[in-house]
């Protein structure tokens, strides 16, 4: 900390999270390098031209284009490819090909198109990283064009930490919130601001175990103490629920 501030460190990336749902990319190559690409994108719901003669597809591009889930083009690339009309949305180069590999580069940077040419730092907009995937739950590590290699490493060992059903119990915080904003449906900054404040303190309080174990009589139950602004823990929520106990009477001096 510099004066009570967060120090700043240059040299890195913004590591966002790309929304390409619905998005037109282009991926240029046909080899192993492009059909880890081409799944990253199908992941993400884009939609994704391969630009490659046919003879250059791996066993995996070419089942990906028989089956329907991407296009193809059965040539080399031409700038026609990235005419207005295609709206293309990114560039993603994977060819053996250096020289190749830079005109493409300089003809996405002239059209303002954004392009990760595969192995050369210098002419990327922005790198792939190594994601762990738990369903909604991703982690990206990113290692800047320095090493991939330890960037998959270390992606390993977190993923390997983090406690079993993460992705699980991510996937049911997020189905809280959308029974949230159903109850308190308010759009002014002071509603969302409270619900964005409710839901921290819910995550603050609540493990990961708690999570997983939540069902929707307990997310009923959560979500009613919302009003007052009040966040229960999970066992709180759960004395909420009604016993089964079924009570008798045995006829004579006490109860079975």
């Amino acid at each position: 900390m510099s004066a009570g501030f967060p120090i700043v460190q240059g040299g890195g990336s913004l590591i966002l999270a790309w929304q390409i749902k619905g998005k037109h990319v282009l991926v240029i190559g046909g080899g192993e390098v492009a059909a880890g690409r081409i799944l990253n994108l199908l992941n993400a719901d884009a939609r994704v031209t391969v630009i490659c003669p046919r003879h250059g597809l791996t066993p995996e591009v070419a089942y990906r284009v028989d089956s329907g889930q991407i296009s193809h083009t059965d040539r080399i690339f031409l700038p026609l490819d990235l005419e207005p009309e295609r709206n293309v949305s990114m560039v993603l180069t994977a060819i053996d090909d250096p020289e190749a590999s830079t005109r493409i580069w300089k003809y996405c940077k002239k059209l303002k198109v954004p392009a990760n040419i595969a192995d050369v730092p210098p002419e990327c907009d922005f790198y792939f990283g190594s994601v762990h995937r738990d369903g909604p739950l991703q982690i990206m590590v990113s290692t800047n064009g320095n090493g991939p290699r330890l960037a998959a490493s270390i992606r390993k060992q977190i993923g390997d930490m983090l406690p079993k059903g993460t992705g699980q119990s991510v996937a049911k915080v997020g189905q809280l919130r959308r029974k949230l904003r159903a109850v308190a449906p308010g759009k002014g900054v002071d509603s969302i601001n409270k619900r964005m404040g409710w839901m921290s303190e819910v995550c603050d309080r609540w493990s990961t175990e708690n999570f997983n174990e939540m069902d929707e009589e307990d997310m009923e139950h959560l979500i009613q103490s919302y009003g007052p602004g009040v966040v229960p823990s999970f066992e709180d929520v759960r004395l909420r629920r009604p016993t089964n106990v079924v009570w008798e009477f045995d006829g004579s001096f006490g109860w079975l």
